[in-house]
């Protein structure tokens, strides 16, 4: 398995428009064969003394971590996948950083091997 893991900080006002736009993301990486699509807000998360997730995306006073995921069977199922995402005409305002609900330059992300699946 593979997995792709996202890190944003999102502003609190706009957590609602953040679960919108989650949901359908979601909906798109699932119909294109994602396993599995997860989006989270932070609920115990605090700075460390050398980095931590609010450290890593200079997370402001009125705002919120997200982590999410995306697990695939395999990374070449994760490139086919995600080159049908982005083409996707339903998630094109994710494509226009004016119309997010989070500032991208802020936002970080890698892809995984899995080593452990419980």
């Amino acid at each position: 398995m593979y997995v792709d893991g996202i890190v944003v900080p999102v502003p609190k006002s706009k957590k609602a428009a953040y679960i919108k736009m989650a949901r359908k993301a979601g909906k798109v990486w699932k119909e294109h064969g994602a396993l599995e699509y997860r989006e989270s807000f932070a609920d115990d998360v605090k700075p460390g003394k050398v980095t931590s997730f609010p450290q890593a995306v200079k997370l402001k006073r009125n705002e919120v971590v997200v982590f999410s995921w995306v697990v695939y069977k395999s990374k070449s199922d994760r490139n086919r996948i995600n080159r049908k995402v982005m083409k996707d005409p339903r998630l094109a305002d994710m494509m226009d950083p004016k119309k997010l609900p989070f500032d991208g330059k802020r936002m970080f992300w890698g892809g995984f091997k899995t080593i452990v699946k419980g």
